[in-house]
């Protein structure tokens, strides 16, 4: 007799890259967000044994983003004395498969993961779920614990900070890798003023090196001076570290090899045509976890 667990298996493992997304929207975490889909899993079994999960998608996504939800509330602890800037771990995607576009499509872009971080955790369950996973209220309500109304509420006022941001979250591809060329070229060739020219007057340069690596425990501000800084930054790697490019949450990145070790992770936010953040990752763990 087939065991009824196999095809439950395989509907999981299907729906599995979606609810990934959805824990990592919520949480700024990939590492996290597979730790919470893959607890969810028992519970779904248990949950099926009871009564057939008719609703598989629907089921999965409330039962991740409580956990997610949940999650996040005990991390915020954490990072509020993580030493020096906390940074999101960045969801990376060397080589997504075309059958994945439209779950591909759902991750939020690293500049929105960045600024996800200023809302409270309700907040930002209700918008992801809502706006970018397209819940209705009432089933958002059933995870964060609020009444519908509440949660419209929550959606709204975490819609209305994020337009607020000077950040564009959507820009085109083409524009983004202009930049991003640009900037890499300026950076590695010691070009002061071509660096200059591909940053925003406001930039905001941010090293996040978790108190395990150096890196700057404080934001860079300004076009002269972030060009300073990663002018500096580059001509120590110069000649010594092998340098890539990298699908990150939808868009490319520069990544910093060194004998084989992702050791830095360069994420810019464009704008038009400068970046408007430039994002440095450099905690051992986090990268460890991206370079799988």
């Amino acid at each position: 007799m087939p065991d009824p667990r196999e095809g439950l298996a395989e509907a999981y493992d299907a729906l599995r890259p979606r609810m990934v997304r959805v824990a990592y929207a919520i949480l700024g975490s990939r590492a996290e967000a597979e730790d919470v889909v893959a607890d969810c899993w028992p519970r779904l079994v248990d949950a099926d044994a009871r009564g057939p999960v008719r609703d598989l998608t629907g089921w999965l996504t409330v039962a991740v983003a409580r956990a997610a939800t949940d999650v996040l509330r005990s991390a915020r602890v954490r990072r509020e004395e993580y030493v020096g800037p906390w940074l999101p771990e960045p969801y990376v995607d060397a080589a997504p498969d075309p059958a994945d576009r439209v779950t591909l499509d759902e991750t939020v872009s690293y500049a929105l993961a960045v600024v996800l971080e200023s809302l409270s955790p309700a907040e930002r369950t209700a918008w992801v779920l809502h706006d970018v996973f397209g819940m209705g209220f009432p089933e958002v309500a059933s995870v964060v614990g609020r009444t519908p109304a509440a949660v419209r509420r929550l959606a709204s006022r975490a819609r209305a900070h994020l337009a607020a941001q000077p950040a564009r979250f959507e820009v085109d591809r083409s524009e983004h890798e202009a930049v991003l060329g640009r900037f890499l070229a300026a950076a590695a060739g010691g070009d002061l003023d071509a660096l200059v020219a591909t940053l925003d007057p406001d930039v905001v340069v941010t090293s996040d090196g978790g108190g395990a690596v150096s890196a700057a425990r404080r934001p860079v501000h300004g076009a002269e001076r972030s060009a300073r800084f990663l002018a500096g930054l580059v001509a120590k790697y110069v000649g010594e570290v092998e340098i890539e490019l990298l699908g990150v949450n939808g868009a490319p990145a520069i990544g910093l090899r060194e004998h084989g070790l992702l050791t830095s992770l360069i994420v810019l936010t464009v704008a038009g045509d400068r970046a408007t953040r430039v994002d440095i990752l450099r905690a051992p763990a986090k990268l460890a976890a991206v370079d799988r």
